[in-house]
């Protein structure tokens, strides 16, 4: 379980397939605090860390988590967003993030609003998932209060501060990011597709 709140960026030093898996190996200034099998959400995606060599680490996806992320696009020295769980009776600053990609999203427009930047993302609707004015949303990782919210859109607002701390400064026009939608809101939305 995360908070959507990023403690850190990485830098990816390595990619390897094996198989249908890939495995990414990362640079951050929190690896000597981490430890195997702890679980770190990265741009969102909760991983597992499987080996530690100095100030890298590395990490395992199935292909299950390819698919239905944007971690098929990483290459080396790409920079990604790094939370580790939260630990029980910490406060929640952000929202209830499960690290469980719902997927993937693209950016369409970015707007200087003169102190933040709206960030505007488009999805595949088909898939059900909902946003709403004012409710969470995980976007590579970060958790974001809605503006805009339409059928297959949305934007947020972004702080200089989050800009500077995350890979947000780094998106573009085009960039396709990771989205996990409000876990109470997926559940309103079955309970819904389940009376009709």
């Amino acid at each position: 379980m995360f908070t959507g709140i990023i403690e850190t960026l990485g830098t990816i030093k390595s990619i390897e397939k094996e198989n249908e898996n890939i495995h990414v190996t990362i640079n951050s200034s929190i690896t000597e605090e981490l430890k195997i099998d702890q679980s770190v959400a990265h741009n969102g995606i909760c991983l597992t860390v499987v080996k530690i060599e100095n100030n890298n680490y590395t990490v395992t996806a199935i292909k299950e988590t390819i698919e239905k992320t944007n971690l098929g696009k990483w290459q080396t020295n790409d920079v990604v967003n790094l939370e580790r769980a939260m630990k029980l009776g910490d406060r929640l600053d952000g929202h209830i993030v499960q690290g469980h990609v719902d997927q993937t999203g693209i950016c369409k427009k970015i707007e200087d609003a003169g102190g933040s930047i709206y960030f505007t993302f488009e999805y595949d609707k088909s898939k059900s998932n909902i946003t709403i004015e004012k409710g969470s949303i995980t976007v590579n990782g970060v958790s974001l209060t809605v503006v805009n919210s339409k059928e297959n859109e949305f934007s947020v607002a972004i702080i200089p501060y989050t800009l500077e701390h995350t890979n947000f400064k780094e998106f573009k026009v085009g960039t396709v990011v990771n989205l996990e939608f409000d876990v109470i809101g997926k559940y309103v939305a079955r309970i819904e597709q389940l009376r009709n």
